[in-house]
């Protein structure tokens, strides 16, 4: 973690505005938690190029001794155990939707948090975070007491795991005395309640339990409970948070709060094994799953555990006793071994499908059996719903505790095996394919299951320049690696690597760490996996490399060690407004549409340059200072005069949860609406441009809505819509004369694409259902077309029945515009917007929505 930064005036030199990247760096403690979308509050003083790095490029015998001298500071909460506060009490909600199941509701939780406190010293509870909708999120710790200085030997052992892995291999004293973490993870799903109140039970028992078998587990592990993940959705009965996100798709993107607390839990607390609580899969789901498996695990050392501990928990859930004919509880289920396909890890979006990259050697997700949710809640009597919760919370508790048997069992091997895969990582070690010789005890392991990946030898971020697209960009992308606890460092001079020259200030990954796979999930192309199974649990494709607007390159040979460099904590900070002259500004980041919103909103008149950026006349140079500290973003000079003036844009929004976010974070004024809002009387003066996605339904409006967004568009309101929605929206209001085409309704992935959008990012963007658009009328204007042959990057998009594959899409328009009598409208036939995620395509939509006149 680095010192904090004074701020100063925000004119930079031109040089500090084009920083290259470079990730190697040891992290002490774990990177900071990435901050939620928002300005950057200050500009920041880059650290002087020629900075000492002799702690990481220490070996690994001095990296052991120089974490023993880590600073109170920089070594984490030093405090011993227990960690005991009493909790505000929350307002009673009596609509909180777990008082029908009988479990315990948001308001209730603190009140037994409390109480568990005051049974002993052996719980503890912090507060990990706040929810999207205010909520604290509760971390409980329960483990034997340690003290301030025993506290401060586990942090040292855990650190020496992870940085220094051939060390700690042969510590005989850590082995002996490390207290294995596991970590519990609940409610991640607001509406699958029950793991919370399982968690509740098993903390109390573990508080009060007098045995030597508890003795011996809390005196050998610290285990973690997060006892719900999702408070926003557990008082409102919904999936999603207060912002409409699913939180277990939100890993790789980390847009929400409430999974960058847990993202953070996982590099400060380092489980070796976790399991997260969902519901509801009848007989009860217990991973590991099905083909295909993420290529970047060490997936030998994690199949072997997930399986065992799966074994386990099967033994234990069957045995309590529940039967089919008499409860409706089927025998649990272990897909790995009882399914063909279907139910996958390959995307890192999940929380068990994240966790493994900061060292988890199993990691579950549990679905107990009996659904209480959606059509269900409403439609059963509470009694029913309470036995079936009551069914859900006994499996759950079962579940947790074969968990903790497993790891008070295998404690020492679950230990080696996590400094096995930072040892991996940080000597550039083969992947071993998973085989019944590798993996032996796991039944039924064929070719299906070997998934592998070959590693680059580093990944370099150019500095700003011809070889760096988009510097906002860069530094977005360097700021998450290291809040996702990946290593990154900076080059101090200009430097060859891999037949290439790079200058100095480029940013650089040495694959050669403790986690590599994090790294190479994060800035890979992925793998087109659409010949390996029929479908697809959820995305194939993520590539933040090719989606994030940032130029990287993967290096394949070369020494990354002799590159002159320092490890960085974050991004060098780009901020820079010319001193004389007009101003420039590229629309090639979210953070730059921000800013020309924010300039628009002063009433500053803002052109469109027509090349992807825009004009800002010099006379507003002290707003630009103020929009350039606020935003990290680059004004420079320029002499174009710019062309129509652009206006700020209000949104009339019918769009996905993800969507309404994404154009939040571009400060666009946004009003959403639906079929049922426009039916009850929208005002259309209210907007300028109607963005339509999702929950607009063009037949179901009555006449009187119809007649109001006719005139709307007539009058000169823009159309922006997206997918299947958008351009029936298109077809059924007579505007663009074009021909929709929808591939696969669960195609996805990042897809090779001809750009003319000028700042929509360039030669890749990402689908979902991809739609292209064939019968284009006169005056239809093609922004962008998908690539030729087969368009898929990575990801999982076929043909179903010969049909609707990418070879139908390829070369066809997947963006086009025109205007239709005084409405501009632009159909977008991909997902530049999905789930917050592919930031480097949000300006091909700002721009969309900026054109409006």
């Amino acid at each position: 973690m680095g010192m904090a930064r004074p701020s100063r005036p925000v004119l930079l030199t031109a040089s500090a505005a084009a920083g290259t990247l470079l990730v190697t760096a040891l992290s002490p403690g774990g990177a900071s938690a990435e901050p939620a979308p928002a300005p950057r509050p200050a500009v920041r003083e880059a650290p002087p190029l020629d900075a000492p790095d002799k702690a990481a490029r220490a070996p690994e015998g001095a990296a052991r001794r120089a974490l023993d001298a880590v600073p109170p500071a920089l070594a984490g909460d030093k405090r011993g155990y227990p960690r005991q506060q009493k909790l505000d009490l929350v307002p009673v909600n009596p609509d909180d939707k777990s008082l029908k199941l009988g479990l315990v509701p948001y308001h209730g939780i603190a009140p037994r948090l409390n109480a568990l406190q005051r049974l002993g010293d052996r719980v503890s509870v912090e507060r990990a975070g706040r929810s999207a909708g205010g909520h604290d999120l509760y971390l409980v710790t329960v483990t034997a007491p340690e003290s301030a200085r025993e506290t401060a030997r586990q942090e040292r052992m855990r650190r020496l795991i992870e940085n220094a892995p051939a060390t700690a291999a042969k510590d005989k004293a850590l082995a002996s005395a490390y207290k294995a973490p596991v970590f519990i993870n609940n409610n991640i799903h607001g509406n699958e309640w029950e793991g919370t109140d399982a968690a509740l039970k098993v903390i109390e028992k573990l508080a009060k339990a007098k045995d030597d078998r508890t003795r011996k587990l809390l005196a050998r592990h610290r285990l973690y409970f997060n006892v719900t993940m999702n408070p926003d959705g557990r008082v409102a009965g919904t999936r999603e948070n207060a912002n409409g996100f699913d939180l277990n798709r939100d890993f790789i993107t980390a847009s929400q709060p409430e999974t960058r607390a847990v993202r953070q839990i996982a590099i400060d607390k380092q489980p070796t094994v976790m399991i997260d609580l969902h519901g509801y899969v009848n007989g009860t789901l217990i991973e590991p799953t099905t083909p295909p498996h993420g290529e970047n695990y060490e997936y030998d050392l994690f199949l072997k555990n997930t399986y065992a501990n799966a074994l386990g928990m099967e033994k234990a859930v069957n045995g309590l006793g529940y039967t089919e004919a008499k409860d409706g509880v089927k025998p649990a289920v272990i897909p790995f071994r009882d399914q063909k396909e279907g139910w996958d890890d390959w995307p890192p979006i999940f929380t068990p499908q994240y966790m493994p990259f900061h060292g988890a050697v199993a990691a579950h997700t549990i679905e107990f059996p009996m659904q209480v949710n959606y059509e269900e809640y409403d439609a059963q009597p509470a009694a029913e719903l309470r036995r079936r919760s009551a069914i859900n919370v006994d499996i759950a508790g079962a579940a947790m505790t074969a968990t903790l048997d497993y790891a008070a069992k295998h404690r020492r091997a679950l230990i080696a095996d996590q400094i096995e895969v930072f040892r991996r990582g940080a000597a550039g070690a083969r992947q071993v394919p998973v085989s019944k010789e590798t993996v032996p005890g796991v039944p039924g392991i064929g070719p299906e299951d070997v998934y592998t990946t070959t590693f680059p030898r580093a990944y370099v971020i150019p500095a700003g320049g011809r070889g760096q697209r988009s510097a906002a960009a860069a530094s977005r992308l360097v700021d998450h690696l290291l809040a996702n606890d990946v290593r990154v460092r900076r080059a101090t001079d200009g430097f060859r690597l891999g037949g290439r020259s790079y200058p100095k200030g480029s940013y650089l990954v040495d694959m050669r760490q403790p986690k590599r796979g994090l790294a190479n999930v994060i800035l890979a192309d992925g793998r087109d996996i659409s010949g390996k199974v029929s479908a697809m649990y959820d995305i194939s494709g993520w590539s933040l490399a090719k989606l994030w607007g940032a130029s990287v390159d993967s290096v394949r040979s070369g020494s990354p060690a002799r590159v002159p460099s320092r490890a960085v904590a974050a991004a060098s900070r780009i901020a820079y407004v010319a001193p004389r002259g007009d101003l420039r500004l590229r629309l090639d980041d979210p953070r730059a549409v921000a800013a020309v919103n924010a300039l628009l909103g002063d009433g500053v008149r803002v052109r469109d340059a027509g090349d992807g950026s825009v004009v800002v006349p010099g006379s507003a140079r002290r707003l630009a200072r103020s929009v350039a500290a606020e935003y990290d973003v680059v004004f420079s000079a320029t002499t174009a005069r710019g062309g129509e003036v652009l206006r700020r844009t209000r949104v009339a929004a019918a769009v996905t949860p993800g969507e309404l976010f994404a154009l939040r974070e571009m400060n666009f004024d946004v009003v959403p609406v639906s079929t049922k809002v426009l039916n009850d009387g929208f005002d259309w003066a209210r907007a300028d441009v109607l963005f339509a996605s999702s929950g607009l339904d063009y037949g179901k409006l009555d006449e009187r809505a119809k007649g109001r967004l006719t005139a709307f568009l007539s009058r000169g309101g823009g159309l922006v819509g997206r997918g299947a929605v958008g351009a029936a929206l298109n077809s059924a209001a007579g505007l663009l004369k074009v021909t929709a085409h929808q591939g696969n309704g669960d195609a996805n992935g990042v897809v090779r694409v001809r750009d003319r959008l000028r700042g929509g990012g360039g030669a890749f963007s990402f689908v979902y259902a991809p739609v292209w658009f064939t019968g284009l009328g006169s005056g239809v204007r093609v922004e962008q077309s998908y690539g030729a042959g087969n368009p898929l990057v990575s990801g999982h998009w076929r043909a179903v029945d010969g049909r609707g594959g990418p070879a139908d899409a390829a070369g066809r328009a997947a963006v086009v515009s025109g205007d239709a009598g005084k409405a501009r409208v632009t159909l977008f036939g991909t997902e530049p917007l999905f789930r917050a995620h592919p930031k480097g395509l949000y300006a091909g939509v700002a721009r969309a929505l900026l054109a409006v006149r």
